[in-house]
């Protein structure tokens, strides 16, 4: 009595509730509320939640936070650690204030706005006195200090040491080539003048 999609034939009807419990076992064991621990909770019940409020009280500062499309005000509780700067804002709240959140392009959107924000923090990251230093922060140094080799062994990922570097110091290497490249491509347009 399987329904096999995509077929020129009639489909069959479907499988009845006793049909399918005689051919799966434990199948509808949550049709009998009573068997579904879950079934008081799902009744609507204020006084059970032990909240003392009909509305939370509301945080400061809300002005200028995202806000979803599909909700009318900010949400009550929200986070501060990470306010919007820079194009990477720009996009964050273009995200918000034009796409819902079950559309990809808000989703997607906000991805580009992260990596816009690594190339914002990396490059005000150079411009500061004291800028990163990704052979340290990335764990580099104490990968030739730390007995490598010896600390990986008996673990799962032993096999991505050898892709560590490459993951740690590839992109780093490959903006030093590009920005070497474009120099040099700068360079030869003004002799060429």
């Amino acid at each position: 009595m399987s329904h096999t999609p995509y077929v020129a034939d009639k489909p069959q009807p479907r499988e009845t509730s006793d049909q399918l419990r005689a051919r799966i076992p434990g199948w509808g064991a949550d049709l009998d509320p009573a068997d579904r621990p879950a079934v008081p909770r799902e009744r609507y019940d204020p006084g059970a939640s032990g909240a003392r409020w009909a509305f939370p009280d509301r945080q400061e500062d809300a002005a200028g936070r995202e806000r979803s499309i599909e909700h009318a005000i900010v949400t009550p509780v929200f986070g501060t650690s990470c306010p919007t700067k820079g194009v990477s804002g720009v996009v964050r709240r273009y995200a918000y204030r034009r796409f819902s959140e079950g559309r990809a392009a808000h989703w997607l959107l906000l991805m580009a706005a992260d990596r816009v924000d690594v190339v914002e923090s990396t490059l005000g990251s150079v411009m500061s006195r004291h800028p990163n230093n990704p052979a340290v922060e990335s764990g580099l140094r104490s990968e030739l200090t730390g007995h490598p080799v010896a600390s990986r062994r008996g673990r799962s990922d032993w096999r991505h040491q050898v892709l560590d570097p490459a993951v740690v110091a590839g992109p780093w290497a490959a903006g030093a080539l590009g920005a070497a490249l474009g120099t040099r491509a700068v360079l030869r347009r003004l002799r060429g003048r």
